[in-house]
Parts: structure tokens; sequence; C-alpha cells
């Protein structure tokens, strides 16, 4: 089993580098392979909207950055993980550039989802989806936010599973919540 694990944090001290520690070892002992990207660490260009990941190079993005490999690596892991600091409810700048970079996953045709039109996925295997927000203070608008875009992109991407979850406070007085490690095993 393959994970991805995206790191859109901005900051090397940050309570996200910690869990994304914890649950690279949760997932070792479970017999994962992992792998994790430091997003701020990557050459990401911001998605241009040419469509051309359809229509030129079918799969594949035409900016020629890490993205592209990226991209390959989420659509043939097991499961996704999202860890990013809140940004008015929506993703750090990071994440936000790599999940646009995903469209080449997704088809450019149409299903009925719900009663909602969503892209087909490309290829048959999709991952897991396990996302964890931090907020450096509790701010239930911003959190409610996140919790909808995540599960609105779960369903766009057709993830077989979910969990969202989104911790605030001081980055020392935080530790991982019982609830995402449990999650974490479940998802597992």
């Amino acid at each position: 089993m393959k994970a991805v694990i995206l790191n859109g944090s901005n900051e090397n001290e940050n309570p996200l580098n910690t869990w994304e520690k914890l649950i690279v070892e949760i997932l070792d002992n479970y017999g994962w392979q992992v792998e994790t990207v430091e997003l701020r660490n990557k050459k990401l260009a911001t998605c241009i909207g040419c469509f051309g990941c359809w229509i030129k190079t079918p799969g594949e993005c035409i900016l020629k950055d890490e993205g592209r490999e990226i991209c390959k690596n989420v659509a043939r892991s097991d499961l996704l993980v999202l860890l990013t600091p809140l940004t008015f409810g929506g993703y750090s700048f990071e994440l936000k550039k790599m999940m646009d970079r995903l469209i080449p996953n997704l088809l450019p045709l149409f299903t009925k989802i719900n009663g909602e039109m969503h892209h087909k996925t490309r290829y048959e295997k999709k991952p897991k989806l396990l996302a964890i927000g931090y907020n450096f203070q509790h701010d239930e608008e911003s959190e409610r936010i996140f919790k909808e875009l995540v599960h609105r992109n779960a369903l766009n991407m057709d993830n077989p599973t979910s969990y969202v979850e989104v911790v605030a406070g001081e980055v020392n007085d935080i530790i991982v919540g019982e609830e995402i490690l449990r999650n974490i095993e479940v998802i597992s």
C-alpha cells in the first residue's frame, strides 16, 4: 500500500510537521510505503487553466516541473494525506497550487454523483483521503469552510473514503488527538 503526504505548511516549526512524522510512523507500522512531499521546498508553477493536460498531453500537465511527478504519485497511491494551515478556511497557497495541479488525474468528461455533475476520474485506482487543517485559534466558520472544501474535493476526485479534521491552538500546546489517530488507523 502506498501513501502520499502533501504537507502544505509554510513554516519549518509547525504542528503539521510533527503530525507528518507521527502519521509516517503509524503508516510505517502498518507496512505502508510512504512518500512525504514538503510542498514549500518544491518548484511548482501555478495551474494556468489551459486544459493541455486533457487535450495536448492527456493525463500529464504541460508545465514541466515537480508537479508532474507528484501528480503521478498521487494517482498511484492508496491514501492521500493533506496537511495544511487554514487560510480563510482554505488550503495554504502551496497546497492549493498542488490541488489545482491534480486535474490531469481527472477526465474532461462528466458524470452525475448524488445529483451533481463531477469529472470522471482518469484512473481506476482512487486514493482514500485524510485531511488535517491547523488554525492558530479556534474559528468555527473557517473550520466549517475547510471541512466543506475537503468534502467537495473528495467528491470530485471520487475518493472512496475521506476524513477531515481541524485542530486549533498554540503550536506548543497541541498534541495529536486520539480521534485523528483512530482515523489514521481506520483508513490504513
